[in-house]
């Protein structure tokens, strides 16, 4: 049916549902106040090329051990915990938050669906979650790269990653296949084809453009706007789409590193997580993405590390065992010690535009903050790198815990985004000012 139609139907109001039909296609509309209230404009892309903005995080499904990770006293002058003395000699570019979970959320293992979007979840499994911070950083700041981002994971077929449509993104868990997708090119033919695939998918306006032009005569002043702001974001898609003909086109970065053997034994956690990390740190060097997830599933094999005899999920439930807590902290301290190691390498990583860890804003979290009853409170939580002013230890209330969703306010706005809010988060960070 035509926009004229549509209206005559709907006795002048237009539903939902109308959308704008030109040579074989559909374009649906935005709400417009005709239809129900309407959404504020999204803020555009400030991701500057010569400074660019980098943030990469890593989850753990299961937590880590409170009294090892936690360190004492507070601000600058804490002193490091067993997890954290492998980090001493970062601890002027680190900030640890004890204290912070996301409000209203619960369900123990479920709520890794919460960790980057901060939204509950429930018990039943019939909630809608929402965007993930990186998939909202991402979607706004993507596109000046080859790859808007990149979700990964050492083994399983989830992510905390998320559209807006709450539909999981699925993470790719093998080192090699990432290496070959950031560094290996296609053939020449294999790339045209990738190429004429977008080329397809765009000049959508020009399909539509006789409906759109009927549409607007019929409408307000107000969703006048509204709707040239909306078809302003469809040509900046087809202006991205663009981009993406280029990348398929383009022959990708030349690195003197080797593809890496992914690592067969599915419990090797550590290992596997050191050999993602390597090519993560690629992809940073080569501004191939500059947004990427990590995560690290709680799998119930032995990690072959030595001292360690009995799987890790049974020893995230120790339940105060002491065996199972001495060998859990093994598998936990060598963990950290490897973000370490990571944030290291960023750290000694320096190009024209300057030093790595500085352009890089990290975050190590998990959804557990006691795997061994299931508790979502008291998240660990550490911040490195990026344009902070870092704080030292943010020692925040066990009981009445810190909102972490304030700190995906602060992170968008580190970004150069103006908003005041995300998800539960309602304002910037607590002790972590935005370097000037």
């Amino acid at each position: 049916m035509n926009i004229e139609n549509t209206l005559f139907n709907f006795r002048q109001k237009l539903h939902r549902r109308t959308v704008l039909r030109g040579g074989g296609v559909a374009m649906s509309l935005p709400w417009l106040s005709a239809m129900r209230p309407s959404f504020a404009a999204e803020p555009a892309s400030t991701n500057d090329p010569q400074n660019p903005r980098r943030f990469v995080a890593v989850t753990m499904g299961l937590g880590l051990v409170s009294e090892n990770w936690m360190p004492e006293g507070e601000g600058k002058q804490y002193k490091p915990s067993l997890y954290l003395k492998s980090l001493e000699d970062l601890r002027d570019r680190l900030t640890i938050a004890s204290g912070a979970s996301h409000p209203g959320v619960t369900g123990g293992h479920r709520a890794e669906a919460s960790i980057l979007t901060g939204t509950a979840m429930g018990t039943s499994g019939r909630a809608v979650n929402s965007i993930s911070i990186d998939q909202y950083l991402a979607k706004h700041l993507g596109d000046a790269t080859r790859f808007p981002s990149l979700v990964l994971s050492t083994g399983g077929s989830t992510s905390p990653c998320y559209t807006e449509s709450g539909a999981m993104i699925p993470p790719i868990t093998s080192a090699s296949q990432l290496f070959a997708e950031l560094f290996i090119d296609d053939s020449p033919r294999e790339r045209e084809r990738q190429a004429a695939r977008v080329r397809q998918g765009r000049s959508i306006m020009d399909l539509v453009g006789d409906d759109a032009k009927s549409l607007q005569r019929t409408l307000g002043s107000g969703d006048r706007d509204r709707l040239d702001a909306y078809f302003t974001s469809v040509r900046q898609l087809e202006q991205r789409m663009e981009q993406s003909e280029k990348w398929a086109k383009m022959a990708k970065p030349k690195v003197e590193a080797k593809q890496p053997v992914d690592i067969k034994n599915p419990n090797d956690l550590v290992g596997r997580f050191k050999t993602m990390c390597d090519v993560m740190q690629l992809a940073l060097e080569t501004d191939s993405t500059r947004f990427i997830t990590l995560h690290l599933p709680g799998g119930g094999g032995v990690v072959p590390i030595e001292g360690v005899e009995e799987g890790y999920h049974s020893l995230s439930h120790h339940g105060r065992d002491e065996t199972k807590l001495e060998q859990l902290a093994i598998v936990e301290e060598a963990v950290v010690a490897q973000w370490g190691s990571f944030l290291r390498n960023l750290n000694g990583y320096e190009d024209a535009r300057g030093n790595l860890l500085d352009q890089t804003t990290s975050l190590l979290t998990s959804n557990l903050g006691n795997a061994s009853n299931h508790s979502n409170k008291n998240m660990p939580v550490l911040i490195g790198g990026g344009g902070f002013r870092h704080g030292g230890h943010l020692a925040f209330s066990q009981k009445e815990n810190y909102p972490l969703t304030n700190f995906f306010v602060s992170l968008a706005q580190q970004f150069g985004m103006e908003v005041d809010q995300f998800s539960t988060g309602t304002s910037t960070m607590d002790g972590l000012p935005i370097a000037s």
